[in-house]
């Protein structure tokens, strides 16, 4: 009987082999050749890679820590409407003494400012805990993952506990950043509007004027989001915060803008048809059935969530990248960039 039962425990060994085998691959740490990616595309294939090879905890930060906030983001109950549109009006006041007629788009776009200058200031407590949470725990799965390590909630509590401090501070001196952009493309666009109104040009030409220059702002804020992202990784991953986070992610983004603009069309496009299907689905749509509506709001607040969710996984995987091409630049050895990072994981497994 132990003889005829040997060639069924070989099959099973074998088998079992085999299946370590793939699993050894799947979670094949990127230390055995380099975060070289040359698009967006790559960038998205190897985020699901990485969700595919540790889906669980993904979908546990997605659900305790990003859906929450998406939830409330969306809904926009706490917004005050009466203070938005008081906002919206004394921008249509601005833009009327600026020369702009005042036509349905322009309406439209200063009651959507107004409102997310609002639903910012509201939402802002939410943005500096749950959301950064999030990301600092997706940015710490990734690494675990690639790194072959298992993901415990106790360590990502000490963990965080010796980071919150950096990752804190680089995201105020983020939310500066942007305040000011913000203010000086408004302060530039009032006074270039009222320079062309006082000079004559027509109300028309005023409008094409700005939305020009808008165009120009967007693909500036898109860059400064792009290297805002980094900096929190970097913030996450290594021990930097602050002014000197955003001038290191600043000069590890130089020749990957393309990619990164790419990345961050992909995730605003996701983003923008998702709030687009609710404002229509949930808040505007007065007609259908009611018992079908009440189904899609959790719905496309869990798409909503998974687009953000990805959106993180994705810059992390955007600064691997870059780190590998400047480590290729500065002639280092691109095999080990996990190696180079001053992550604070390995005292937490040593102890």
């Amino acid at each position: 009987m132990e003889h005829s039962n040997l060639p069924c425990t070989r099959m099973i060994t074998i088998t079992s082999v085999k299946n370590q085998i793939v699993t050894n691959h799947d979670l094949q740490t990127r230390s055995d050749h380099s975060f070289r990616y040359n698009g967006a595309l790559e960038i998205v294939l190897e985020t699901m890679r990485i969700m595919r090879c540790n889906l669980i905890v993904f979908m546990v930060i997605c659900g305790f820590l990003i859906l929450p906030v998406s939830a409330i983001h969306l809904s926009n109950l706490l917004v005050d409407q009466s203070v938005v549109n008081q906002v919206s009006i004394q921008l249509l006041l601005i833009a009327k003494s600026s020369g702009i007629e005042l036509n349905p788009y322009v309406k439209q776009v200063c009651h959507k400012f107004s409102d997310i200058v609002i639903s910012s200031i509201v939402y802002f407590s939410f943005y500096i805990t749950l959301l950064l949470i999030s990301k600092a725990a997706v940015v710490y799965a990734m690494e675990c993952t690639y790194s072959r390590k298992k993901f415990e909630c106790i360590k990502f509590y000490v963990f965080m506990r010796t980071i919150w401090r950096r990752i804190i501070s680089t995201y105020l001196l983020i939310c500066v950043v942007n305040v000011g952009c913000v203010t000086l493309f408004v302060m530039l666009l009032i006074c270039v509007s009222r320079l062309l109104y006082a000079i004559g040009f027509s109300s028309n030409l005023i409008l094409y004027t700005t939305i020009v220059i808008g165009l120009f702002f967007a693909v500036i804020l898109a860059q400064n989001i792009i290297i805002c992202d980094l900096a929190i990784v970097m913030s996450v991953l290594e021990d930097v915060s602050g002014p000197l986070a955003l001038l290191r992610s600043n000069v590890l983004v130089k020749g990957q803008t393309r990619v990164g603009l790419m990345m961050f069309l992909g995730s605003t496009i996701g983003v923008g048809i998702v709030k687009g299907l609710f404002e229509h689905r949930v808040k505007s749509l007065s007609y259908g059935d009611e018992s079908f509506r009440m189904w899609e709001r959790p719905v496309l607040v869990v798409m909503y969530s998974f687009v953000v969710l990805i959106d993180f996984m994705m810059s992390t995987v955007f600064y691997f990248s870059c780190k590998s091409y400047s480590l290729e630049a500065a002639g280092v050895e691109c095999k080990p960039v996990l190696e180079t990072m001053s992550i604070s994981l390995v005292p937490l497994d040593e102890n």
